[in-house]
């Protein structure tokens, strides 16, 4: 079934914002996990303003892989425990950089990533993978994305059926 562009969410209240962008992603999300990680990358990077990469690494034996995402090429490969990706998942945590140079080993897949904010999928307290943004400007997030975020991120826990392997 074709889907429709829907117009731009008004970022300027962000409450209102998240409300929109929290019912467009349960509006587009199924069962399979591979649809959901391509639409979701697609619509946050739609409605996200000043973000230049939004995807998601998944979890595979220890080591994050790329997977579906919105943006230039990016490192295909990321060892737990290594960058902002990595430490998110190792540490179970989302992580709010305002600026990754200052981020000790932060992994440079596109130098005009300034600021970067990564929330870890985990299920059963086994991590999947990550959710991976980054935005070409210093301080592009907050505490009120990382929040909403997060909860969008549950939703598509919640919503996906995940393959043996991942859970």
């Amino acid at each position: 079934m074709p889907m429709h562009t829907p117009a731009k969410i008004n970022y300027a209240d962000k409450e209102k914002f998240y409300k929109e962008l929290k019912s467009e992603a349960e509006g587009i999300l199924e069962k399979e996990w591979f649809v959901n990680l391509a639409n979701l990358s697609a619509l946050l990077n739609q409605h996200l303003p000043q973000i230049n990469w939004v995807g998601f690494y998944l979890n595979h034996k220890e080591e994050l892989l790329l997977s579906s995402f919105q943006g230039l090429p990016a490192c295909t490969r990321i060892k737990m425990g290594k960058g902002v990706c990595g430490t998110s998942a190792q540490q179970k945590k989302s992580l709010l950089v305002p600026n990754v140079d200052e981020f000790p080993g932060h992994i440079v897949c596109d130098s005009n990533s300034k600021s970067e904010l990564v929330i870890p999928i985990i299920m059963n307290d086994k991590v999947l993978g990550v959710l991976d943004i980054d935005a070409p400007v210093l301080n592009r997030f907050d505490e009120v994305d990382q929040k909403h975020l997060e909860e969008i991120v549950k939703t598509l826990i919640q919503k996906t059926e995940w393959p043996d392997s991942f859970t």
